[in-house]
């Protein structure tokens, strides 16, 4: 064996790409009971779980908290859902199965990525890169049962087979580039800011017919996008669901922005690598991009950022809200890292800052991985319902606007908070619309309710309302 030889597998990314699968495979049948979005998940399982039970049309996606009526949501297309749904119809449900779906689909993404990147940078800056968004806030939500990081993988798909039909004008390649990115941004519509990136590869392309092709074609992904956001989804917002986010005028998003702008800065600084090694060297990577004039980079940096601040400001409150939402441009800024890293010359010192980078991220994620004992408790909701209570009964649970324990109940009906246990008028109207159990959560109210008890333990109460 050459020397050398033997350590050829450490520079190949599909190594390090099954090490940290793997490594994420840690706690990957965990039910959604992690601290950090627990509710969305559980929305998106519940979607899954009805596809199985109550109605496999994608088109009609349900939740359970349907206030006594069908649940049929306006929601981000249900791709990842009914992947899990199909998943479910050959092997049984199970909570963990959209856990694992994710991880595969986000891991094939990085390799794209990767992929992407080594056709425009050297070998190092694309490993590097891949290495750094792999451990970003990837690293977490990579393996959840939500659909950002799964999205902007089919975009990474989607976008390779359309640069690879610019040099290799194949068909095969066009139709898998207008399938992937329709899919991703079918599956949450943020993962299209990628598309703006045709923009500079189109027009240094030379020869006529693909260019146009490809423009033409891009136009598919987003007739299909418009439609399901802007038409179907506001139709089956009035069929009783109210989950239908259009964002905020740009005005009202800017003055939501500004206004909080620390929370807005806290997304850039530190919950997209959760390293502020990685978010030192970002810096530095756009000052030498400046400095060098990297065309290539400056392009990708300013075209990305633009479509980014649009998308920033129509969210508004929900961007510094939610720290998932600064996913969309976490590739171009582990990018930037990786360009500024490149410009170490001395490989023990280039290896020891990225080290260092990857374990700030990843000790700030772990915890992501476990669950707390304390939480354990809620997975007895399903055996309490149906030991005194019919699948389709429909009932109350006073976990605010998370859904998280009526899915857990495989029930339906409606979230409340604590103040309307209390509210006469709120329990009439449920009880006029079919409710007929209020299962109480003693963690969080401790009194009783003027209502015949049926169980009592530590944890819950419930009472039977009708008769």
């Amino acid at each position: 064996m050459k020397k050398g030889n033997q350590y050829k597998i450490f520079s190949r990314i599909e190594f390090w790409l099954l090490i940290f699968f793997l490594v994420r495979m840690i706690g990957i049948t965990n039910p959604p009971l992690e601290t950090g979005h627990n509710w969305r998940q559980a929305t998106g399982l519940m979607v899954a779980r009805n596809f199985l039970e109550t109605n496999s049309n994608i088109f009609y996606p349900r939740i359970d908290d349907n206030k006594g009526e069908s649940g049929i949501i306006g929601m981000e297309f249900p791709l990842m859902n009914y992947a899990y749904y199909g998943s479910a119809k050959l092997f049984g449900y199970t909570h963990w199965y959209g856990r694992l779906i994710n991880l595969i689909i986000s891991t094939l993404g990085l390799f794209f990525y990767f992929k992407i990147i080594g056709k425009y940078f050297s070998s190092k800056i694309a490993i590097t890169a891949t290495l750094i968004l792999t451990t970003s806030i990837w690293f977490a939500f990579s393996r959840k049962m939500m659909p950002d990081t799964f999205s902007v993988s089919l975009m990474f798909i989607g976008f390779y087979y359309g640069t690879e039909y610019l040099n290799k004008i194949k068909w095969r390649y066009l139709i898998l580039f207008v399938l992937f990115t329709s899919f991703g941004i079918l599956a949450k519509i943020p993962a299209g800011i990628f598309l703006v990136l045709l923009i500079p590869i189109v027009l240094k392309s030379k020869i006529i017919f693909p260019k146009i092709m490809l423009s033409i074609s891009t136009l598919i992904p987003l007739s299909l996008t418009y439609w399901w956001y802007f038409i179907w989804n506001p139709h089956l917002s009035t069929l009783s669901g109210t989950w239908y986010n259009v964002g905020q005028s740009l005005s009202v998003g800017m003055q939501e922005l500004i206004e909080n702008i620390d929370l807005v800065a806290q997304r850039f600084y530190f919950d997209a690598f959760y390293s502020f090694t990685f978010f030192a060297f970002f810096i530095v990577g756009i000052f030498l991009m400046s400095k060098k004039k990297e065309q290539t980079l400056i392009y990708s940096f300013i075209l990305l950022s633009i479509m980014f601040l649009i998308y920033m400001i129509k969210s508004g409150y929900f961007f510094y809200h939610h720290n998932y939402y600064i996913i969309p441009f976490v590739p171009i800024m582990a990018l930037t890292v990786a360009y500024a890293l490149s410009y170490i010359k001395k490989t023990w010192l280039f290896i020891a800052i990225l080290s260092i980078g990857i374990t700030e991220s990843i000790a700030n994620q772990q915890h992501d991985f476990f669950i707390k004992q304390s939480e354990f408790y809620k997975l007895q909701l399903e055996s309490i319902a149906d030991s005194i209570s019919e699948p389709q009964d429909l009932i109350a649970i006073n976990s605010a606007e998370n859904p998280q324990q009526i899915y857990l109940t495989h029930r339906k009906g409606w979230t409340c908070n604590n103040e309307q246990l209390q509210d006469s008028v709120f329990i009439q109207s449920i009880k006029e619309k079919g409710c007929k159990y209020i299962f109480v959560n003693k963690h969080s109210y401790k009194n009783k309710l003027n209502y015949s008890t049926i169980y009592s333990s530590y944890d819950f109460d419930i009472y039977l309302i009708v008769q």
